[in-house]
């Protein structure tokens, strides 16, 4: 306080500084851990199958149960002038068993466009047992203009889903895909130039019926 009992404008000035410096920082900080969040997060689901993300694998199981799924496919894409589709709305695999799907994708824009796509499976609990030996998600692609390409997924149920109280009893899995831009367009993009990408070989197993 001054002698004429008024306070020191400059002296609020540099509180008003620091607790703007302070609240800027705050934010920033909360900014930087929810872009964070996102990756760790999605590594977190694809490592444990939570909330219904599908699970990577190298080889197929040695064991095929009798029991079958009835395995859905849905296709959607977003903020990109593709046209993509399964080319079967669903196969019927026993558990354990390698099945075989494709989907196919137009570009309708005059210029080479690269997107990524998410994926999920339901029920949420199929997530854990989900796996795919491989698949046009795990890297960005890249199509030409007004070219069209067939990508081709390969994948088995893990013949623990019998097993597990809270899945042994659904025979019905939903594979979902959504195509979105690519975040780095210029990195290292896979080019699906071809028509057709339908020379693949069932890793571990035969394909499916019902192609």
């Amino acid at each position: 306080m001054s002698l004429t009992g008024r306070s020191d404008p400059s002296a609020a000035r540099r509180r008003n500084l620091v607790v703007g410096l302070i609240c800027g920082a705050g934010f920033a900080v909360m900014v930087g851990a929810a872009y964070a969040a996102v990756p760790l997060y999605r590594m977190f689901c694809q490592l444990t199958g939570f909330n219904g993300a599908v699970r990577r694998a190298e080889v197929a199981p040695d064991q095929v149960l009798g029991s079958t799924l009835d395995i859905r496919f849905d296709a959607n894409v977003r903020d990109l002038p593709w046209t993509f589709t399964a080319l079967q709305t669903s196969q019927t695999v026993r558990i354990g068993e390698t099945g075989l799907a494709f989907f196919r994708v137009t570009n309708h824009a005059a210029t080479p466009v690269t997107g990524h796509a998410a994926f999920n499976v339901s029920p949420e609990q199929a997530g854990a047992y989900f796996r795919k030996l491989q698949c046009f998600c795990f890297t960005d692609q890249t199509i030409g203009a007004g070219r069209t390409v067939e990508f081709p997924v390969l994948y088995f149920v893990d013949p623990k889903y019998a097993d597990d109280f809270e899945t042994k009893g659904e025979t019905q899995i939903t594979l979902s895909y959504t195509f979105f831009p690519a975040a780095n367009p210029a990195g290292t993009a896979d080019r699906a130039e071809s028509t057709s990408t339908k020379t693949v070989s069932a890793l571990g197993g035969t394909p499916s019926a019902g192609l």
